[in-house]
C-alpha cells in the first residue's frame, strides 16, 4: 500500500520596513562685511533644492525682493520660502553688519535641498542688496565652503543717492518708494557714484562685498 505524502506549504509573510529618513545636517554660516563703509541689513538665509530662486539677472525683482532691496524687510520673502515646497529651513542674522564685522547664523538641511541662498540690503543705497544664490552644501562633517558675494541692483528705485531715499542710520530717509519704480530688472551693482549725497570715497566698493564661510558642524 503506498503512502500519500502531502506537502503543506505555508506562505511567508514578508514585512516591509520603511527606509530611515536622512538625519538633517546642520551647518554654521559665517558672513564677513569687507566694504569699507557700507553696512548690511539683517541676512535671509534658506537651504532649499536647486529649483528655488531668489531672483534672476536680467527679470523684475519680485515685490518681496524689492521689500529687501528698499528697506531692508525681509518678512514677505521669508514667508514666500516658507510656504515653498523647495525650501527646507530658513532663518535670520540679527542687527546691522557694519563694515570689517561677522556674524554666524546656523541653519539645517536635508536631502536634496542641499543649497543654500542669503540675501541682505545695503545701506546706504537705494535698492542695492548682497546676495549668495543656490551655493552647494559641504556634506562631509567638518568640511567648508568658502563664497565670495556679490551686490546686486534689484532694479526697483533709481539710485538717485539722493538721503531723503535711502533708510538707515546714514541718511535716516523713507525706504519705500510707491512711484519711482527704479530700471525694472535685476543687474549687477554698479556701487555708488557720488553723485548726491553719498561721497564716493566714503561708500563705493569694488568687487565682491563680502566673504561667506559654510561650515558642517553636524
Amino acid at each position: 500500500m503506498k503512502k500519500i505524502l502531502f506537502s503543506l506549504v505555508v506562505p511567508a509573510v514578508l514585512t516591509f520596513t520603511p527606509p530611515a529618513m536622512a538625519a538633517a545636517k546642520t551647518y554654521e554660516v559665517t558672513i564677513q562685511n569687507v566694504t569699507s563703509g557700507i553696512s548690511f541689513t539683517p541676512f535671509l538665509v534658506a537651504t532649499h533644492n536647486k529649483r528655488v530662486s531668489l531672483f534672476e539677472l536680467g527679470a523684475p525683482a519680485s515685490l518681496a525682493l524689492g521689500n529687501v532691496a528698499e528697506g531692508g524687510d525681509t518678512a514677505a520673502l521669508q514667508a514666500e520660502l516658507d510656504s515653498s515646497g523647495g525650501v527646507y529651513q530658513t532663518t535670520n542674522s540679527a542687527g546691522l553688519l557694519g563694515p570689517g564685522e561677522s556674524v554666524t547664523v546656523s541653519i539645517d538641511a536635508r536631502g536634496g535641498k542641499n543649497k543654500l541662498s542669503l540675501v541682505s540690503m545695503l545701506l546706504p543705497t537705494n535698492d542695492n542688496i548682497v546676495a549668495v544664490q543656490a551655493a552647494e552644501l559641504p556634506s562631509a562633517v567638518s568640511s567648508e565652503t568658502t563664497v565670495m558675494a556679490m551686490a546686486y541692483d534689484a532694479g526697483t528705485e533709481t539710485n538717485s543717492e539722493e538721503c531723503a531715499f535711502i533708510p538707515g542710520p546714514d541718511c535716516g530717509g523713507e525706504a519705500f518708494s510707491d512711484t519711482d519704480l527704479g530700471e525694472g530688472y535685476v543687474f549687477p551693482s554698479a556701487g555708488i557714484h557720488g553723485e548726491a549725497d553719498l561721497a564716493q570715497s566714503v561708500y563705493d566698493w569694488q568687487g565682491p562685498v563680502a566673504i561667506v564661510t559654510i561650515k558642517r558642524v553636524y
